[in-house]
């Protein structure tokens, strides 16, 4: 239950939401999404996700509203005022409010046990629990279920609270991505899964068959209990990214069942980061495109360089979004992709701490978009786990990409 007093508070942050989402310059973006994920040319596009730095621009220290389910709702309502305000990117802000259906996954008969850092937000270790072929035999394959008086229930409330003032949606399952390296290193310890590669291939293989099934029988599972929702909105898509489109649902929609012909989806095998295209293709991209094909549009990739990695790559069915990591040759990658997909770049996070140099970061920025004249470029500035307490630095870094997309 939400009092009084709280809602009064998430009320009139609201009413701030619905007045910037009516701007005509959100419009205006979602216009340039479309046309720039339909590979035309409009200009470098910038998303800017702060991430872990969030915790630095908007601490729980500003939030006003008493109980915890209305200080989620004043957090996510004040992210999107402070996002308007403060970051001058290329988000377009939604006058909607989605309420998440009540999906629930089961787990994989062996989950993963971490050793914690003393860090409050230092990095844990790896705790295996796959520590040998026998124990494979321990995994199972998750189910979905969705309980829907809970959904109901969820979405009544949400309407009774902002429906007169947001547009009050329900969402299942729209987010697609496939994360077959991150299930087994998370269980296998990731040090022990690179020597696996050499010395138990076999292991590998038999890992990845389990879990690509296993997510090929989440995704029939969704099918049929209907439980896919349209992402060719502001759903984030791969590892950074927007789905406007106008190229979804396909043909034969029927305006309910969503089918994964009528969605974006993803995958990326980061862990494999140091490993050679040959053995990524073998280990990861065999078990992944059977996994995209279904699925209409498909972006690839996340932190990983896949410079020399883009001929096996560009195999992939439907591919439209490919991410070019900081590690990435930007100066290969924009001859190798060209106009023919999107060239989702990953500036380095790292230009936000220590002492930030605008000249730097300008010159780095103007390098990669004169190497990607020929490409449909987005910037998409991520994996920013602090700022050290300089929030300023996010416009700073944003109006500098601003200025640079408009000269190109």
């Amino acid at each position: 239950m939400i009092d009084r007093h709280d809602t009064h508070i998430l009320r009139e942050l609201a009413r701030r939401v619905a007045e910037i989402a009516a701007l005509p310059v959100q419009e205006e973006r979602r216009r340039m999404w479309k046309r720039h994920h339909a590979l035309q040319r409009v200009r470098p596009m910038i998303l800017v996700f702060p991430e872990g730095s969030w915790r630095e621009l908007l601490p729980e220290s500003v939030l006003q509203c008493q109980g915890e389910t209305a200080r989620k709702i004043e957090w996510e309502l004040r992210r999107r005022i402070y996002h308007h305000e403060h970051i001058h990117d290329d988000t377009p802000i939604e006058g909607n409010w989605t309420v998440q259906k009540a999906i629930y996954l089961s787990g994989w008969g062996l989950e993963p046990q971490h050793i914690p850092s003393p860090e409050a937000t230092g990095a844990w270790g790896f705790d295996p629990v796959i520590n040998g072929p026998a124990d494979l035999d321990k995994l199972q394959y998750p189910t979905v279920t969705h309980d829907v008086a809970l959904t109901a229930q969820r979405l009544a409330e949400a309407q009774e609270l902002l429906g007169d003032i947001l547009t009050v949606e329900l969402k299942g399952v729209a987010h697609i991505s496939f994360h077959l390296w991150n299930l087994y290193a998370e269980r296998r310890g990731l040090g022990q899964a690179m020597l696996d590669l050499y010395e138990q291939p076999g292991l590998v293989h038999r890992a990845m068959a389990f879990f690509a099934e296993g997510n090929r029988r989440l995704v029939q599972q969704c099918i049929d209990q209907s439980l896919f929702s349209l992402n060719n909105d502001g759903t984030y898509h791969s590892s950074g990214g927007l789905g406007y489109t106008d190229e979804l649902p396909r043909p034969g929609f029927d305006g309910e069942h969503v089918r994964p012909v009528d969605m974006w989806s993803s995958a990326e095998s980061q862990e494999l980061a140091q490993v050679s295209p040959a053995q990524h293709d073998e280990f990861a991209l065999q078990y992944e495109k059977p996994l995209l094909a279904p699925f209409a549009l498909n972006g690839y990739g996340c932190c990983e360089d896949l410079t020399r990695k883009l001929p096996y790559v560009f195999q992939i069915p439907n591919l439209r979004r490919i991410s070019i990591s900081p590690w990435a040759n930007v100066d290969a990658c924009a001859e190798a992709l060209g106009n023919r997909y999107i060239f989702s770049w990953k500036p380095h996070p790292a230009h936000l701490v220590g002492d930030f140099d605008a000249d730097k970061v300008r010159a780095y920025i103007r390098h990669t978009l004169e190497v990607s004249r020929g490409c449909v470029i987005e910037m998409i500035l991520k994996d920013t786990h602090t700022c050290e307490n300089h929030p300023e630095r996010f416009t700073q870094w944003t109006d500098i990409a601003q200025q640079l997309a408009a000269e190109f």
